[in-house]
């Protein structure tokens, strides 16, 4: 064999020698592990976005409809653990259409808001109305829904937003307030997104990109 012919690892062996690392949950949710995920090298990790659900964390099969994403942005080699932040959550689709109902009204809100440790979050809001309502009831339930969760947000700190959001305190606010206008049957924080975070020279695009032995993102 030529002394220049490069050694080629298989598909298999390149697995062999990946190993697998302990995905960590983010303080809100308890700092508990959820699931594993292999790689070849730590640094590779960082921004690798992980999918479970709420059922996942609690063990409340009635959560099974609730997708999280949690990302990657902090990795110990030595622990073989992955720490992650919160990325942004969808329900399930099945479940949304489920709340669909003739003779009825789908109001939806898509916006951004800002928490009052700078993080930034884009929510989409949607309420169900017992009856089906005109274009002016519509245009106020959005309103509220809008105004109502962007006072919430600059009350609360990221950890304390995404709590309310995902275990309903915050819909049930809403809820409550629109209620008062037109008759509703449902309230949900249908998805979200992280959009930035704070740092000492400002807002930064949440986004992850993994350097060679990089271990932390620089974001946070």
């Amino acid at each position: 064999m030529s002394s220049t012919t490069k050694f080629r690892l298989t598909g298999r062996e390149r697995w062999r020698l990946k190993k697998w690392y302990t995905i960590i949950s983010p303080q809100v949710f308890g700092f508990i592990p959820v699931t594993s995920t292999p790689s070849d090298e730590p640094w590779k990790l960082l921004g690798r976005v992980i999918e479970i659900t709420l059922y996942d964390l609690t063990g409340d099969i009635t959560q099974v409809h609730v997708h999280l994403y949690l990302q990657i942005y902090k990795v110990d080699p030595e622990k073989e653990e992955a720490y992650t932040i919160f990325k942004g959550h969808e329900l399930a689709r099945d479940y949304v259409r489920s709340l669909t109902r003739r003779k009825s009204s789908k109001i939806v809100a898509i916006f951004n808001v800002t928490t009052k440790d700078g993080y930034v979050i884009r929510p989409t809001v949607a309420t169900w109305t017992t009856y089906r309502c005109n274009t002016s009831q519509k245009h106020s339930i959005r309103k509220i829904m809008m105004e109502l969760v962007t006072k919430i947000a600059s009350e609360k700190t990221f950890d304390e937003f995404i709590n309310g959001m995902i275990f309903g305190d915050f819909a049930q606010a809403i809820f409550n307030e629109v209620k008062k206008i037109y008759p509703v049957r449902k309230v949900e924080f249908v998805k979200s997104k992280l959009l930035a975070v704070p740092t000492a020279e400002g807002p930064r695009k949440a986004v992850i990109t993994p350097k060679p032995n990089v271990l932390e993102a620089t974001f946070l």
